[in-house]
């Protein structure tokens, strides 16, 4: 792609940045055909094509955001199913995290889309904010259908009620601050991050991976001070809160590092992971923290990736169930871990099956099905014909977005899968198979 920036928008490291990017696009179109939002709609303009363009123009002539460029940035679940197509490697995380961060600062919103955007970054990344939250979500539940017929908010604050539990989950497994030894001979010692809003949705998925881990030898360490990761805030385009957010990891993970030492730092939560493996360019210009954050995201793993590097046992618990497994965006096109959840499984003693479409979005994308509900809500029920198409016994997936999102609209029983793994190997059944 021709390019037409001045010398002079080309001193700013992110303008320079950006246009490095648009200059290997090739307008070549495969990526419309993995889109989403193209699939839903067939609009160019909601594709990372037309995005591409829109971003383009807007920074190219230096000029704010308009309606039409924030609406269709907007519309993008960040996916990043373009990445896995794009035959160019165009870095479209990277150019579309600058568009937003372009758009926050440059384009007023409406009101009412200023007022839901601020309390989510309130809440979510916060976990007794959002504890408190979902409690009230509770009581107001019985209202979800008058809200959802007053207007856009009126919409979001209803799917907001639609996808919160009906019931909070006992606090289970280690606190902040606590170490689970290894069982026997300790082979390895890691970092689990308890992030934000998994902890308070299910913290079952991380006190069965600590169990898990714990009986294979690896000693596992909750440093006291990590949190969310900063995706939410970071996808809104509030990047100076998600650097804050990833500055506070990095402290907490370097104490741990320079003390007792740690082979990886695991995560449970693949949109989380995605993030904090890119920690190293979110805090490259920032001299204190460019090479300790470059530090944590090479040891950061994803739990599926990390289990695959050790050696199991043979499974103690052979279900033989047909689970479908969903492979979350994060994992297969944020950190291109594709077969291994799979293969994991069918060692374990699961039958697995492969979705249909199974690089389409389910809708979630953090924050994207209470800010953008009818795309969600139809790549939801897309999602789960296909899954019911299978006939499963359950559907095993590795984001807890994902697993919130798809368990909204079937009946089927969705589960972590590590909670799956954990069984095999000797732990609890999941509290979700009955």
């Amino acid at each position: 792609m021709q390019t037409h920036f001045t010398p002079a928008q080309l001193e700013d490291p992110r303008i320079s940045a950006s246009e490095r990017i648009l200059r290997t696009c090739v307008h070549c179109g495969f990526c419309t055909a993995t889109c989403p939002t193209f699939v839903l709609t067939g609009d160019e303009l909601d594709s990372p094509r037309g995005r591409i363009y829109l971003i383009k123009d807007m920074l190219e002539n230096d000029r704010p955001a308009d309606e039409v460029t924030a609406l269709h940035v907007d519309r993008c679940l960040t996916c990043l199913s373009c990445m896995t197509t794009c035959p160019s490697g165009v870095d479209y995380m990277h150019l579309v995290d600058h568009a937003r961060v372009h758009i926050a600062r440059t384009y007023r919103r409406p009101a009412g889309d200023r007022y839901v955007r601020k309390m989510l970054a309130m809440v979510l990344p916060h976990p007794g904010r959002f504890r408190l939250a979902l409690a009230a979500a509770r009581l107001g539940s019985p209202f979800a259908g008058l809200l959802g017929s007053m207007g856009e908010t009126g919409k979001r604050l209803a799917g907001m009620l639609v996808l919160a539990p009906k019931a909070l989950p006992k606090r289970v497994g280690p606190k902040p601050g606590t170490v689970t030894m290894a069982e026997g001979v300790c082979r390895s010692r890691v970092a689990l991050l308890s992030g934000c809003a998994q902890s308070v949705l299910d913290p079952g998925i991380n006190a069965a991976t600590t169990r898990l881990l714990a009986r294979v030898g690896v000693e596992v360490v909750l440093p006291r001070g990590e949190g969310c990761c900063g995706a939410l805030v970071q996808h809104m385009g509030e990047e100076e809160d998600a650097r804050d957010f990833a500055r506070r990891n990095v402290d907490a993970w370097m104490k741990e590092i320079d003390g007792d030492g740690l082979d990886a730092i695991v995560i449970t939560a693949s949109g989380c992971g995605t993030t904090i493996k890119d920690y190293g360019h979110l805090l490259a210009d920032d001299p204190e923290y460019a090479d300790r954050a470059a530090r944590v995201a090479s040891l950061a793993m994803d739990i599926s990736e990390y289990l695959g590097s050790l050696s199991l046992p043979e499974p103690s618990v052979k279900s033989g169930l047909r689970v479908a497994y969903h492979s979350a965006c994060s994992l297969q096109h944020g950190q291109k871990v594709r077969e291994l959840p799979q293969r994991l499984l069918g060692a374990a003693g699961f039958e697995v099956m492969n979705v249909p479409e199974s690089h389409l979005c389910c809708g979630s994308a953090g924050t994207y099905n209470i800010l953008q509900p009818k795309f969600a809500d139809r790549l939801k029920a897309r999602k789960v014909r296909n899954i019911e198409s299978l006939t499963p016994d359950v559907i095993a997936a590795g984001n807890i977005g994902c697993m919130t999102q798809i368990g909204s609209g079937t009946a089927v029983p969705v589960v972590h899968t590590a909670e799956l793994l954990d069984w095999a190997y000797g732990g609890d059944k999941p509290a979700a198979l009955g």
